[in-house]
């Protein structure tokens, strides 16, 4: 079950739909059989950025900021708080500080 789409990405000049995967725990964003996607477990109101996963047809794109942003803008606009288990995002937030509000103490 797919949930709704929370964003896009252009890869190899194609649009294609970031979304919110509740039944595999996903931010996925699919690219022909290929899945980049952020594991996430989600237990309102906190949202546990778990694991990212790009594979390696697919690295250099930058899929893996892009899931990180729309996973962080998803949190933001439903007020959910973010624990950052992933190494990957950890270090995304520390690049781009307009996340760290959403961030557990």
């Amino acid at each position: 079950m797919i949930d709704e789409q929370i964003g896009e990405a252009v890869v190899d000049g194609a649009p294609r739909p970031i979304r919110i995967n509740t039944q595999s725990h996903h931010v996925e964003l699919w690219v022909g059989a290929e899945e980049a996607f952020i594991l996430f477990r989600l237990r309102e109101p906190i949202l546990s950025l778990i694991h990212t996963e790009v594979p390696a047809a697919l690295k250099g794109k930058g899929l893996a900021d892009t899931l990180a942003r729309a996973a962080l803008d998803y949190a933001r606009a439903h007020s959910l708080r973010v624990k950052v288990i992933c190494p990957f995002v950890a270090k995304f937030i520390a690049r781009h500080p307009e996340y760290q509000d959403l961030t557990e103490a």
